[in-house]
C-alpha cells in the first residue's frame, strides 16, 4: 500500500500518515478495513462506492519502504501532483494538512480539492511541537537565519521577537530545511521542525516547543481515490454552492438546525473562474444512514445549485 504526503521524512505530514494509519492497524488487526456500503437510493451522490486497492504502478517522487508501518512512503513537493496521483489511483490514499489552531485554514489544500475526484475517508489531529534545530554544538547565540515552511515560520512569531538576531527563511518543507541545515554546515543556520526530522537527519535540538501555542495542533485529512464508508463515521463534509441570493447561506444552515444537526465547521472558499462567488465546504456530526442525515441532504440538493458529498469517516477525538 502506498500513502504520499508532502515534503521529507520527518515532516509533520509524515507524523500524520505514521499515528493514523498505525491507529488503523492497531485497529483492524491488519490493513484490512471496515467498511459500511450506504443504503441504497440515499443520494445519488453515494453510490460509486468502493474499497482501497494497492497499485503496482510505480512513479517518479522519491518513495520510501516502511516496513515497521507496513506501508510504503510516497514524497511530494507539491500537494497537486499528489492528489494527481491519487485521482489516477497511482498511490492508495494521501495525507493532507487542512487547519491549524494557531493559523486558521490552510485555504490552498481546500481550492485543489475543487479540481480532482478525491473523497475524505479519516482524519486525525497532530500536536505541532517545533523545535529550533541546528548542527550539534551550536549555541543559539550563533544563530542568525532559521529556515523552515512558512506556516511553521508563521506559528512561531514569539521565538524571533526573543532572539531578534534570528531571521525566519522560508524553505518548501520543514524536514527538508533540517536536511538543508545539515548540508549547509554553517552553525549561523538553524531550522524548525519536528524531533523526529531532528533525529533522521541526525541535527541538534537547540530548544523545543518554541511554538507559539501550547496547544498548536494540525487536522490532516485522509483522502482517497474512492468513497469509503467506515464503520463508526460519526462526521460527514460536504461542499455546496448556493443560489446568489438573500438568505440563501442562512436557509442552507437552517436545515441543519431543523433536524437537530450539529455543525461542525464552515468554511468558505472563492470559485475559480467566477468573480466574487464563492463555495462552502461544511462538516457536520452524523453518519450517511442517519435519518435526519439522508433529510438534511435531500433538501440540501434541492436548495443549492451544486451539492457533492466529500466523505463519511470517523472524527479525530480532539477535532470534535
Amino acid at each position: 500500500m502506498k500513502i504520499g504526503y508532502q515534503g521529507v521524512k520527518g515532516a509533520f505530514s509524515d507524523i500524520a500518515a505514521r499515528t493514523y494509519f498505525g491507529n488503523v492497524k492497531a485497529e483492524a488487526g491488519g490493513w484490512k478495513r471496515d467498511h459500511i456500503e450506504p443504503n441504497e437510493g440515499t443520494h445519488d451522490a453515494l453510490h460509486n462506492t468502493g474499497t482501497a486497492y494497492s497499485s503496482d504502478r510505480s512513479i517518479g517522487s522519491a518513495a520510501y519502504a516502511d516496513s515497521a508501518a507496513g506501508y510504503e512512503e510516497v514524497c511530494y513537493s507539491e500537494f497537486v501532483d499528489m492528489l494527481r496521483d491519487l485521482d489516477l489511483g497511482t498511490i492508495d490514499y494521501a495525507m493532507f494538512p487542512v487547519e491549524n489552531t494557531t493559523t486558521g485554514i490552510i485555504a490552498r489544500t481546500y481550492d485543489y480539492f475543487q479540481y480532482y475526484n478525491v473523497h475524505a475517508v479519516g482524519e486525525v489531529v497532530v500536536p505541532i511541537r517545533e523545535c529550533l534545530i541546528a548542527l550539534p554544538g551550536t549555541s543559539i547565540d550563533e544563530i542568525r537565519s532559521v529556515y523552515s515552511h512558512p506556516e511553521a515560520l508563521s506559528q512561531c512569531n514569539g521565538l524571533f521577537k526573543r532572539c531578534p538576531q534570528m531571521k525566519p527563511v522560508v524553505y518548501e518543507d520543514t524536514a527538508l530545511s533540517v536536511a538543508y541545515i545539515r548540508d549547509a554546515g554553517d552553525p549561523h543556520k538553524a531550522a524548525l521542525a519536528s524531533d523526529l526530522a531532528a533525529e533522521i537527519y541526525g541535527m541538534e535540538i537547540i530548544e523545543r516547543d518554541v511554538q507559539d501555542n501550547d496547544a498548536n495542533m494540525t487536522r490532516f485529512l485522509c483522502l482517497s481515490g474512492r468513497p469509503e464508508y467506515p464503520a463508526g463515521a460519526d462526521k460527514v463534509s460536504i461542499r455546496m454552492v448556493t443560489s446568489h441570493s438573500p438568505g440563501s447561506l442562512y436557509k442552507a444552515l437552517g436545515i441543519f438546525a431543523s433536524l437537530d444537526i450539529n455543525v461542525l465547521k464552515l468554511e468558505s472558499r472563492p470559485i475559480i473562474g467566477k468573480l466574487f462567488e464563492y463555495c462552502f465546504y461544511l462538516d457536520f456530526a452524523g453518519n450517511l444512514h442517519d435519518r435526519n442525515v439522508r433529510e438534511a441532504l435531500r433538501r440540501l440538493e434541492f436548495d443549492c445549485r451544486e451539492l457533492n458529498i466529500f466523505g463519511n469517516y470517523k472524527s479525530s477525538e480532539l477535532a470534535l
